[in-house]
């Protein structure tokens, strides 16, 4: 009998960033994230993915904390382990095209201040959104990892995903990530896909899914049996639902075979026990909806994920009609395929999501049509697999000219403009990229810093002078 080769596979932990942003809205601290880096750090993962996605913004917004701080902190931290980041092409982390020169400035500085592999992705899969990511990176000498936002559709075959990798490849990547957001890749389809990957393309293939349709670990299984390289999962108390399959039970099925992590049990049993209370405090709070932790099969009929279905929920009752609730999950795929039928992730999941409220609320399709529908019809997010509705386009923009070169070709260079407007806000480097991404939410935190410092400097000097802070 011939002996089965050993091919251990690879495990992406997304503790840190996706499992508490599709869980808990991102809130946790790195106060929460620090004391237990020593012993994620001893797993033996493939990288720790815990910047980038939606971790920058929520820093800010609502823990009144420094993301760039955050990541000096984790790097300080993990000795042995890569970082990762999760990047939105020429969006960064932010819901707007940006000139190169900010994209380059972003890479280098992510890089500069710890992050490793950068997965970079872009909603429509558009290529030429994800050049100026790939070079920056390949020039910084980082990982440039490019992500697949994977979907489903008439116009996404066998063919198109490989045809895709191949032009990843070409393009200066270093591996290929099938990001499956809404968990729409059985496991039986991702035997097929990998298997054409890999006869396809020479670079890794890591797979990144979510546990939404309940079909998650099965698909693991058949991916790394199909030769994927790396999986990405999360620790058990942080896993499963709207997250990714747990990190135990993935290396306990594999534990013994060809495919073994070679991962410790108890150290993990450990990790575990740490972000436990840490889950429990979120489900007291309200933070953590119990809803988010099932399984969706909805997610497979129509092909939305789950953040996307709670996002649509909070629209809904916004406008007082979460009556309408599956009238909305019928029309997205309706909007979708008027808009050129796109893979459903940030920030083209929410385009599509709130113009399908609107569309029923109103009663009348497209009588209201937000800016950023209108940006997409006008082709400012890049090129889509599927021409548009040309009678939506024409009701949406009128005899606008559509371009149809690459969006970020018509962008001027914005960082000398951008110092300017925060010269008196300015304390580090990285400090004009923070508000270039979210302008006001950066002078917010900006000011609250300056006070902060203010009244620590306060403090000291009533110290000095003999008073002591009650």
């Amino acid at each position: 009998m011939a002996k089965v080769k050993k091919k251990p596979v690879k495990i992406t932990e997304t503790i840190l960033r996706d499992a508490h942003q599709s869980l808990i809205a991102t809130r946790m601290s790195t106060e929460q994230m620090l004391p237990i880096i020593e012993k994620l750090d001893q797993v033996g993962y493939h990288s720790v993915e815990c910047w980038g996605g939606a971790t920058f913004d929520a820093s800010l917004r609502f823990l009144h904390e420094d993301p760039w701080d955050r990541l000096r902190k984790l790097r300080d931290g993990f000795k042995h382990t890569k970082l990762q980041m999760l990047f939105r092409g020429q969006n960064i982390l932010g819901y707007r095209p940006y000139a190169d020169d900010v994209v380059e400035y972003f890479v280098q500085k992510s890089l500069a201040n710890g992050i490793d592999i950068i997965r970079i992705f872009d909603c429509m899969n558009d290529l030429r959104n994800l050049q100026t990511a790939v070079r920056a990176a390949n020039k910084e000498k980082g990982h440039a990892q490019v992500a697949m936002s994977y979907t489903l559709g008439e116009a996404y075959t066998l063919e198109y995903w490989t045809d895709l990798a191949r032009r990843i490849e070409e393009m200066g990547a270093d591996s290929i990530c099938i990001k499956d957001m809404a968990g729409l890749l059985l496991p039986y389809q991702a035997t097929e896909l990998i298997t054409a990957l890999k006869e396809t393309v020479k670079i890794p293939i890591q797979l990144h899914t979510h546990y939404t349709s309940g079909v998650a670990s099965m698909t693991y299984l058949k991916a790394v049996e199909a030769g994927v390289d790396v999986i990405d999962t999360a620790m058990s108390p942080f896993a499963l639902g709207t997250s990714q399959p747990a990190t135990e039970v993935m290396v306990e099925t594999f534990r013994g075979t060809p495919y073994d992590t070679g991962f410790d049990q108890n150290l993990l049993a450990e990790i575990a026990d740490y972000f436990r209370p840490i889950r429990d405090e979120a489900l007291e709070s309200g933070l953590l909806n119990p809803t988010n932790m099932g399984v969706n099969i909805k997610t497979l009929l129509y092909q939305v994920p789950g953040g996307m279905l709670s996002n649509l929920t909070s629209q809904l009752k916004g406008q007082h009609a979460e009556d309408k609730f599956y009238d909305v999950l019928e029309e997205v795929p309706r909007v979708r395929k008027d808009l050129g039928e796109p893979p459903l992730v940030t920030p083209s999941s929410q385009i599509v999501g709130t113009q399908a409220v609107f569309n029923v609320v109103m009663g009348d399709r497209y009588k209201v049509v937000t800016k950023e529908t209108k940006d997409v019809l006008s082709g400012k997010y890049g090129a889509t697999v599927k021409p548009f509705n040309p009678e939506v386009q024409k009701k949406c923009i009128g005899d606008t000219e559509p371009i149809t070169c690459r969006p970020a070709d018509l962008l001027d260079d914005e960082l000398e403009k951008l110092e300017s407007e925060i010269a008196q806000y300015k304390e580090q480097d990285e400090d004009v990229l923070t508000y270039a991404l979210f302008p006001q939410v950066a002078i917010d935190f900006f000011k609250y810093r300056q006070a902060q410092k203010t009244r620590v400097d306060e403090t000291a000097a009533d110290t000095d002078n003999g008073a002591y802070p009650v």
